[in-house]
């Protein structure tokens, strides 16, 4: 039953909680085309146009947020990552859903199942679980639902996947190939394993990856940076204009050519060099690569500070990203400080856009971000949108909040997935609605103009337009 007076769950105002709120999404935000420009997205899948038998492998086959919470209510490995039935899966995760209430998984699965399943009015738990699995179910088996159908569905109009150096982008390139389909799906740089110096097991065949795709041997530091640099090219051939890296906290120590050539040389050899040779290699590599960028106009993109892999047994059992992460709380503000200094002194400093995974240090990226502006490009350097457990109401309405103080919010390029989920362009949606209503609300008390012209322009900015102009597409 519903309280009195209390507005409906997930109608079509959901989080819009004033006037100006509600006319900003639906008369400027609502249609406007998304550009996701970070997700993990399996190009392989949208080149053969990937459909699925039942919406647990929509949902649950590769979704640590689910796990996490699966497991803290209590419900066994086997449901999560293990052997059971697709139904039985859901089953659980629909058992799960009335002890997520306030959990963000409560709102995007709902908004999810109205959005791509026509679900509405019900609330997804034990007792309805088996009648929206079999309604969900016959949509899934419907002609016309596939994964380039759900992306035209949602109005996308690009997506940048996560690709490593030496990946071949033969699904890219079938994918640009293929002229029924007008969605451009183009790569991003991810040279992460290049960096990993102390970790043997990963860089040593990643070496041998890299080598086969750049066709070329690889012993020495300067053969690592031809090859990369090969390949950074051959990614600009097939449309790529943004790179992301993956790190811990930024790596700024000094270190010279020769330094950080002994470090590969002990690396490629196998050997484990000490913490701190590999935070001096990590240095070195980090500048190199973000000079490559520049070179190419490119959009480079870091996320740090995440702690990943804390359960050691786990991580065993099931490998890395099952759902064993969590936020870290390394320094960060003088190495980003060294590291941006020193590409700003050599006029090397390419766009970028940070992505912080410690609430903490929202104020440190958007004060930080500020001193490397260069007067040119409107905002060149960008504070990213609430990444991983900050992609929640709180997260993304606190970075808002910082870079509007500390920035210009008018600058924004706005929201992304950052998901492996072809359902979770809600995520633009609900992004947009929070947006709507925190600028609406203003206008309501009269800290900001109440034009609704002005502000829709912005929202419009925020929502597309921004990221349009800036990524150079």
């Amino acid at each position: 039953m519903q309280t009195a007076n209390a507005p409906e769950f997930m109608s079509e105002d959901f989080l819009l909680e004033t006037a100006p709120a509600r006319e900003l999404y639906h008369g400027y935000a609502a249609e406007m085309p998304i550009i996701d420009y970070h997700c993990h997205l399996p190009p392989a899948e949208i080149a053969g146009d990937k459909r699925w038998d039942n919406i647990a492998q929509i949902w649950l086959c590769d979704d640590h947020y689910k796990w996490r919470a699966m497991r803290t209510a209590g419900v066994a490995e086997r449901f999560c990552t293990g052997d059971a039935s697709d139904w039985e899966k859901f089953e659980k995760y629909a058992e799960t859903m009335p002890k997520l209430l306030r959990n963000p998984l409560y709102h995007w699965t709902h908004l999810e199942l109205k959005r791509y399943f026509g679900v509405s009015g019900r609330l997804l738990g034990p007792d309805t679980a088996k009648s929206i699995y079999e309604e969900c179910n016959g949509r899934i088996r419907a002609a016309d639902f596939s994964c380039r159908a759900i992306m035209k569905q949602s109005r996308v109009e690009l997506v940048c996947t996560t690709d490593d150096p030496a990946d071949s982008l033969e699904d890219h390139r079938a994918i640009a190939a293929d002229k029924s389909f007008s969605i451009r799906v183009l790569p991003t740089w991810r040279p992460d394993k290049a960096l990993a110096a102390e970790k043997p097991a990963v860089f040593g065949p990643w070496l041998a990856r890299l080598e086969s795709a750049a066709a070329m041997r690889v012993s020495t530091l300067d053969d690592l940076l031809a090859a990369l640099k090969k390949r950074h090219d051959f990614f600009a051939e097939t449309g790529c204009r943004l790179s992301d890296r993956g790190i811990d906290t930024f790596f700024a120590e000094d270190c010279t050519a020769a330094q950080a050539a002994a470090v590969f040389a002990q690396a490629r050899d196998g050997k484990i060099p000490s913490p701190e040779e590999a935070l001096r290699y990590k240095s070195f590599l980090l500048h190199e690569l973000a000079v490559m960028d520049a070179e190419k106009g490119w959009t480079q993109q870091i996320h740090y500070g995440a702690l990943r892999s804390a359960n050691a047994r786990m991580l065993k059992k099931l490998g890395p990203d099952k759902g064993f992460d969590s936020i870290g709380d390394w320094p960060a503000a003088e190495s980003m400080a060294r590291y941006f200094d020193r590409l700003d002194q050599k006029g090397r400093l390419p766009k970028t856009i940070i992505y912080n995974l410690n609430p903490r240090d929202n104020e440190l990226v958007a004060t930080m971000l500020g001193n490397f502006q260069d007067g040119v490009t409107p905002g060149k350097l960008q504070f990213g949108s609430g990444w991983w457990f900050l992609d929640q109401l709180d997260g993304m309405a606190r970075q808002i909040e910082a870079l509007s103080q500390l920035g210009l919010l008018s600058q924004f390029v706005g929201m992304l997935t950052d998901s492996r989920s072809f359902l979770s362009y809600t995520r633009h949606e609900y992004f947009r609605r929070l947006l709507c209503n925190i600028l609406g609300g203003d206008m309501a008390r009269g800290l900001i103009p109440n034009d609704l012209p002005l502000v829709g322009k912005m929202v419009q900015d925020i929502s597309y337009n921004n990221a349009k102009r800036y990524f150079g597409f």
